[in-house]
């Protein structure tokens, strides 16, 4: 009988999913429970090392070392020395496939989506392998256990309501002020006109002394510098006026 239905591996200081193993369940209770575990491993942070939540169908467990969380939602059947086992086994062969730095820079979620295939391996074992071939592994967690119990967490700890988690006041939204540029003066206008008609006029003569120019001597190419330098300088000159301007005639 199955125990352990769903795995997943979370970067703690996030939340973000790097990996996790495919989905066969879709009952309402379970997709519930897929919320729930969203939701708590984006507060991983506050409940290092291990923890439980359990209802009345199902349970999710977790254990964190470092930046990296193995999480599962097991049956309530499931004994917690076995899912921690289990998540714990997970843990060490992801860290094994994959060095700090990589998890560390991961920007999407499931970065890491091939180690799936861990993950149902390693889920598989612990599903249908008696627990005999398993006495020294799930000794050693349930010292470990008895040393350090988990973390226990309520349903309430799990759950979201409205897209605000559990314990953290919500997040008022103002509407951003609507800035509009003052208006332009007259002697902003006289400034904008002036600046067009001395970039035009530097631009006309630029262009005549560069035909001039390739007549002549290749020496004359400063010349045309000398206009269309200006040309450009004209342009940026003023550029508030310009805004101010173009955002009035808008």
């Amino acid at each position: 009988m199955s125990m352990i239905f769903f795995a997943c591996v979370v970067r703690v200081r996030d939340g973000l999913p790097l990996s996790a193993s495919t989905d066969f369940y879709h009952t309402q209770d379970f997709l519930e429970w897929r919320r729930r575990l969203k939701s708590l491993a984006l507060r991983l942070a506050q409940y290092p090392g291990r923890g439980s939540a359990e209802g009345r169908d199902f349970s999710i467990h977790f254990s964190s070392f470092g930046d990296v969380a193995c999480m599962a939602i097991c049956s309530c059947q499931c004994p917690a020395t076995m899912a921690f086992c289990f998540l714990e086994t997970l843990w060490w062969e992801f860290t094994a496939s994959y060095d700090t730095t990589c998890i560390g820079l991961a920007s999407r979620p499931y970065a890491f989506l091939e180690f799936d295939n861990i993950i149902q391996k390693v889920k598989w074992h612990f599903n249908y392998v008696s627990s005999s071939q398993m006495e020294s592994s799930l000794e050693k967690i349930q010292e470990e256990l008895k040393l350090q119990p988990p973390v226990v967490l309520t349903l309430e700890d799990t759950d979201v309501a409205n897209g605000v988690m559990n314990g953290h006041a919500p997040m008022h939204l103002e509407p951003a002020p609507n800035f509009r540029m003052e208006p332009v003066t007259a002697l902003g206008i006289l400034s904008l006109i002036l600046n067009i008609m001395c970039a035009a006029l530097n631009l006309i003569r630029g262009v005549h002394l560069a035909e001039h120019s390739l007549q002549v001597a290749h020496e004359e190419i400063g010349n045309v510098l000398a206009f269309l330098v200006p040309f450009v300088a004209c342009i940026f000159q003023d550029p508030g006026n310009w805004f101010c301007w173009l955002d009035q005639t808008s």
